[in-house]
């Protein structure tokens, strides 16, 4: 049975989609799923740009759609900044002819399919709706819209409209030039280039740490930035020097990225997991180095976990406000670093990004760190993996209500180049 959400209702549930979403989509495909009544997730891919992607996209969705658990029930929406008057949004049209089809073949109930156009929208499926379809003016005013106090999607830019096209230079944090400056200082200083210098650099490296406090600490330097992020209390530039300087460092950024996630313990075994077993030259390029197999079976256990996290082999979910300030607070030591240093901080907000199932916002962030440094090892391994189409089991996991019960995953969102997921 076929159920037609027509405009009455139609326009109320698509003013809801940036507030379940957690942002507002533009030239995407975007999946609501279901599980009875209840949203249960949202995926998007970018809108294809030619017909012969549109299976492919469609495919990678119906796939990720499948892993969602309990989800019996989708609407799929397609954005599109052209016009619906005149044609209609005749390639968007075609996509969701696609996507209802195939969802149906896998079994899925599809409530309605949407085209959202520049100008228009209409429902695919109501045959009653006009050639030039309903004004964009009804979603604006929908009664959901107002009671959501006419949110158009988080404000932040990790969040915001077009993803993956909001993350550039001029998007990253506003840095002033002499706080920009004593970063780059601070990174030099520290770094192997700065290493030498003799007895009067070495002093001043030691004034550094000691300047530091606490930070010097990498793990407490990540609980206290992000405390300070939550605080609205930033770091001064000293410390996003430091950060930045950690985060050229894969044992260290590996650590970092697994502390921001899922707490300051597993911080401390993946540091002690790296440093401890790892020689010093080993830490210096690509993703931590894996252990060796003559190391005892705890290690390699332990190993084995932290590899699997950083994959997202687990369903063991991330702490998602802890990982929102840590993107937050890595955008920003990206944006204060010299373009040679900023790779590393871009790696970690990428991996952030992808945690909470932000493929699009990952890429971008990517594709900024090998325009910084040209086959940046890891910037070049994460780029490869995300172009699988690879997203985090634990963005799949159904969450756990306070009542009992479950709501579904995290908002999804596809990866630039979705179209070779389907292949």
């Amino acid at each position: 049975m076929t159920t037609i959400l027509r405009a009455e209702s139609a326009h109320d549930f698509l003013a809801l989609i940036p507030t379940l979403a957690g942002y507002r989509p533009r030239r995407s495909l975007v999946w609501v799923a279901f599980h009875g009544n209840r949203t249960a997730g949202v995926i998007r891919f970018d809108l294809p740009r030619r017909a012969a992607d549109r299976e492919p996209v469609v495919t990678a969705g119906i796939g990720m759609l499948c892993r969602l658990d309990g989800v019996d029930a989708v609407v799929p929406i397609a954005y599109t900044d052209a016009r619906f008057a005149g044609r209609g949004g005749a390639g968007a049209r075609a996509l969701l002819r696609i996507a209802i089809r195939r969802a149906e073949e896998a079994g899925f109930h599809v409530r309605d399919g949407f085209v959202v156009a520049g100008d228009a929208w209409a429902s695919v499926r109501d045959r009653t709706a006009p050639p030039d379809g309903y004004e964009l003016a009804l979603i604006e005013s929908a009664t959901s819209h107002r009671e959501a106090g006419g949110r158009r999607g988080p404000a932040d830019p990790s969040d915001s409209t077009d993803l993956a096209e909001l993350i550039t230079d001029s998007e990253l944090p506003l840095v002033d030039r002499p706080e920009a400056d004593e970063v780059a200082r601070v990174v030099h200083l520290l770094s192997d280039a700065g290493a030498g210098g003799g007895r009067a650099r070495a002093r001043e490296r030691e004034a550094l740490l000691e300047r530091l406090g606490g930070l010097a600490d990498p793990v407490e330097c990540i609980e206290l930035a992000l405390a300070g992020e939550e605080a609205r209390a930033p770091l001064d530039a000293v410390a996003l020097g430091w950060l930045a300087h950690l985060a050229g460092r894969p044992a260290y950024r590996d650590a970092m990225m697994l502390q921001i996630a899922f707490g300051r313990m597993l911080g401390e075994v993946a540091l002690d997991e790296a440093v401890v077993d790892l020689p010093e030259e080993e830490l210096d390029d690509g993703p931590a180095a894996p252990l060796d197999d003559g190391q005892d079976a705890s290690h390699r256990e332990v190993a084995e976990l932290l590899g699997d996290l950083l994959l997202g082999l687990s369903t063991h979910r991330p702490d998602v406000d802890r990982v929102r300030c840590g993107f937050a607070l890595f955008r920003r030591v990206a944006a204060a670093a010299p373009a040679e240093h900023r790779a590393g901080a871009l790696c970690v907000a990428a991996w952030l990004a992808w945690s909470l199932g932000r493929g699009s916002v990952a890429g971008a962030l990517l594709d900024r760190a090998l325009e910084a440094t040209p086959g940046h090892p890891m910037a070049a391994l994460l780029t490869t993996y995300l172009g699988t189409g690879a997203l985090p089991e634990w963005a799949f996991a159904a969450v756990a209500r306070p009542g009992g019960g479950g709501d579904g995953a995290a908002p999804l969102s596809g990866r630039r180049g979705a179209r070779s997921r389907g292949r």
